[in-house]
């Protein structure tokens, strides 16, 4: 059995979550999502908690088996925490604006790139040089912070670029007879 899947969802007060003809609904403090449960797979609620239960032992099972006690998670710890994602901008000259639904950036090319903000989604820039992509919905929140860093990113030997504050960027010594 899926050491995941077998693992129940816990439902923190002021959530709540509904089952209805194959979606999954879950409404909290800080919004409402939905998500569709594959057919493989069981919701059963009872009181404050999720399980999962799934029909057979195929692979396609058990990975889904996985994946909706996973989904369901993320879902109510967005309604209830929310999920956010930090951008740090290094090189000379670029920098970031964040202005109502739109998104600047002067990241090098002869003209700004300006990105429209997607619903559900709040972007707030801290000085010029550090993003932070916030919502309720991980998928979304990662998705947009990944075009975000696609934009521009950095380059291993001067670390010049879009990336996130907690990665890493290996870097590559230059030319040997540069010094």
């Amino acid at each position: 059995m899926s050491r995941i899947g077998r693992r129940p969802v816990t439902i923190p007060p002021g959530v709540t979550v509904e089952q209805a003809r194959g979606q999954i609904h879950v409404k909290g403090p800080k919004g409402r999502l939905s998500a569709a449960i594959p057919p493989a797979v069981s919701v059963v609620i009872e009181g404050d908690l999720v399980r999962f239960e799934r029909a057979d032992d195929s692979k396609p099972s058990r990975a889904y088996h996985g994946l909706s006690r996973a989904t369901v998670a993320n879902m109510v710890r967005g309604v209830t925490e929310g999920f956010t994602r930090e951008l740090q901008i290094e090189g000379v000259g670029y920098r970031a604006e964040a202005s109502g639904k739109k998104l600047s950036l002067a990241l090098g090319f002869s003209h700004p790139v300006t990105m429209e903000v997607p619903e559900g989604l709040a972007v707030t820039v801290e000085g010029q040089h550090r993003i932070r992509v916030q919502g309720v919905d991980r998928s979304q929140v990662g998705q947009f912070a990944s075009e975000i860093r696609s934009l521009r990113p950095p380059e291993p030997y001067k670390g010049k670029g879009v990336r996130y504050t907690d990665e890493r960027i290996r870097r590559k010594v230059g030319k040997a007879g540069a010094s």
